[in-house]
């Protein structure tokens, strides 16, 4: 954990409400920051800490599933988990969140800002629409400390927008470390952990496997992709979302980057020390990835991906296959802006409708997803279980289905 004064830990906890257990130090834990989530199947949760370069495996094994999943819904939920632990809701800060494989709670990585130190914790939805403060220092956990972790001293450039000097917003980025993007996102498949982010030198992007559970064992691989936007391949950002995923007879991973290639990845070619480059097969616009979740759509296995500029994204599994990689030959105009009428390129996959925008979204049960949902009428943050056929909110559509008079004709016929 943060290094503190036991004088300051007591204060943040009286200030903020929180137990020393919660802080989990005399357990030995030195978590620093909550972000990317995972679970195995049995329901051990995976919790990326950037800031020490380490992955922790809590054990979260014990519960039992339910009889029935029940749809959770809360409104403000953000001001509701800030009361929980104490803090302001503009001291609260949302990372990632997952559903738990086996009880269906929802768990929700936040940094909480105090009067001395920012701090991580993790809550946990229940089904009844509870939320609770998990108690870290009760479980018992591994840590895994990544190998090539990014220096902690390499920061962003600040930059303007064409001509126009940087604003003091944007001189701020000059303060974030890149090391920040050390762990991007997590992937448990068939035994192992795939984790995207950053590393140490100039080829950035890259893909990790770690087997689980822990051991001496871990794979780096540097990711390179052609951007069609960009018209370049590049190898810096990384990885923000990703799905593994049967493609054309083996298990590939299904990658979106940041403003907003899809791409694959042959698992077997992710070996460490290598220079994989990835199959580019679309880009569907500008916008940053956050969640891509895999479900069953009409009986077909299916892709949906959330982006915080652009509604939500859904790919058949089966498209991708047999497909063509783009390259700088096979590109038109030689890359594409994000205004040219012929983005997104690649025939896979479409935008479909979402009330809202959803910052992070996970399947609760076969018919259901939970979302964090930014309303666009109020500016609420809200934990919304909105079908996975039809994930929109109908309180918030007035549609011609919503008339008397359209079931009275129907009627009539």
């Amino acid at each position: 954990m943060l290094t503190l004064k036991k004088a300051v830990i007591a204060s943040i906890a009286a200030i903020s409400c929180l137990s020393t257990a919660a802080f989990a130090q005399d357990a030995g834990l030195d978590l620093k920051f909550a972000g990317a989530l995972e679970f195995t199947d049995e329901g051990t949760l995976f919790v990326g800490d950037n800031y020490n370069g380490a992955i922790y495996a809590f054990d979260t094994t014990a519960g039992s599933a339910p009889a029935q999943v029940a749809p959770v819904n809360i409104g403000d939920i953000d001001r509701k988990i800030a009361d929980v632990l104490g803090v302001l809701q503009n001291s609260l800060a949302i990372n990632d969140m997952a559903v738990h494989p086996v009880t269906s709670e929802i768990y929700i990585s936040v940094t909480r800002i105090g009067n001395f130190e920012s701090a991580p914790a993790i809550v946990k939805v229940t089904q009844e629409a509870q939320i609770e403060l998990l108690d870290l220092a009760s479980l018992s956990f591994e840590k895994k400390t990544l190998d090539h972790y990014p220096n902690q001293e390499t920061t962003f450039r600040p930059r303007g927008l064409g001509k126009a000097p940087p604003l003091v917003r944007d001189l701020a980025k000059g303060n974030i470390t890149l090391s920040s993007l050390a762990i991007m996102d997590m992937e448990f498949y068939n035994g192992e952990l795939f984790v995207s982010g950053v590393a140490f030198d100039n080829f950035l992007s890259t893909l990790r496997r770690i087997p689980y559970p822990f051991t001496d064992e871990q794979s780096a691989a540097n990711i390179e992709m052609y951007h069609i936007s960009h018209n370049q391949f590049e190898t810096r950002a990384p990885i923000r979302a990703m799905s593994v995923q049967e493609v054309d007879g083996k298990p590939q991973l299904v990658a979106a980057y940041t403003c907003s290639p899809i791409v694959l990845i042959d698992l077997a070619e992710v070996v460490d020390g290598a220079k994989v480059t990835a199959k580019t097969l679309m880009d569907y616009g500008n916008g940053q990835p956050i969640d891509m979740i895999s479900y069953s759509l009409n009986g077909e296995p299916t892709l949906f991906l959330t982006n915080n500029s652009r509604s939500p994204y859904v790919i058949p599994v089966s498209s991708l296959n047999n497909t063509e990689g783009y390259t700088p030959d096979n590109t038109p105009d030689k890359g594409q802006s994000d205004l040219s009428p012929t983005m997104p390129m690649g025939a896979t996959g479409k935008a479909v409708m979402f009330d809202g925008m959803s910052l992070h979204i996970d399947q609760l049960s076969d018919g259901f997803f939970v979302s964090l949902t930014r309303d666009m009428y109020t500016g609420s943050l809200n934990m919304d279980s909105n079908f996975s056929m039809f994930p929109n909110r109908l309180h918030n559509l007035v549609a011609e289905f919503d008339f008397p008079q359209y079931y009275a004709d129907k009627e009539k016929k």
